[in-house]
């Protein structure tokens, strides 16, 4: 299943990369679509903004719906200049500022990480498209708008690459009930020269990072 925080992005990847999806959601506008994608059954359903959002679709998925496995495909603001608009990122781990794993693990922090297998197709399929690509940690932030700004140098010294909203949730959910997921994200914004992508560029021109997704998916389920 791919996972974008938009709904729109869903209709948008439904439309255009799979083949006779039928829609099987429209609860609170988050739509969600079921097709196929090179003869495999995919699905593709939209999680909201933040993790708290993205922890109740997650875990209906996981447990009412028995689903493999989970790709996030949504849109991340760059924290380095080794990161371009438009380039994707592959996130091995989320940190968080989020207080939702400290509560669930009673105080401890929990090191959220990506399934290997996924993780590992995925940047096969990026490097023979030759699609730019960074493996690296990323943020999973409360705050959109951060009141803490000078953190960033921190995250960064320490090889945080990019900052998005979902991934923590959906890494520490899947390794609760053994299921695959990663977070594939294309750098929508840039913190460190400014540059950023129009409202209607994140929604419908992302497309590279959908392929990837879709082929890393299919590779590992196949095997």
């Amino acid at each position: 299943m791919l996972m974008p925080g938009d709904p729109l992005r869903a209709q948008w990847i439904a439309e255009n990369f799979l083949e006779n999806a039928r829609c099987y959601c429209r609860v609170r506008n988050m739509l969600g679509y079921t097709g196929t994608y090179r003869g495999e059954r995919v699905s593709v359903q939209g999680s909201g903004m933040g993790q708290p959002s993205l922890a109740i679709y997650a875990n209906e998925l996981f447990r009412e719906y028995e689903v493999a496995q989970v790709v996030r495909v949504g849109s991340c603001g760059a924290l380095t200049n080794a990161l371009r608009i438009r380039d994707v990122v592959l996130a091995i781990s989320a940190a968080t500022d989020s207080s939702m794993n400290r509560l669930r693990f009673h105080g401890l922090d929990y090191a959220a990480t990506a399934d290997f297998e996924l993780l590992r197709s995925a940047y096969d399929v990026a490097a023979e498209r030759g699609a730019p690509t960074v493996v690296g940690q990323i943020l999973s932030t409360d705050s959109f708008y951060s009141p803490r700004p000078e953190l960033v140098d921190l995250l960064v010294a320490h090889g945080v690459v990019a900052v998005e909203m979902e991934a923590n949730a959906l890494y520490t959910l899947a390794a609760q009930y053994r299921r695959r997921a990663l977070a594939i994200c294309t750098v929508s914004d840039h913190l460190v020269t400014g540059e950023e992508t129009t409202a209607d560029e994140r929604e419908q021109t992302f497309g590279q990072m959908v392929e990837i997704a879709l082929e890393s998916m299919l590779a590992v389920s196949l095997e």
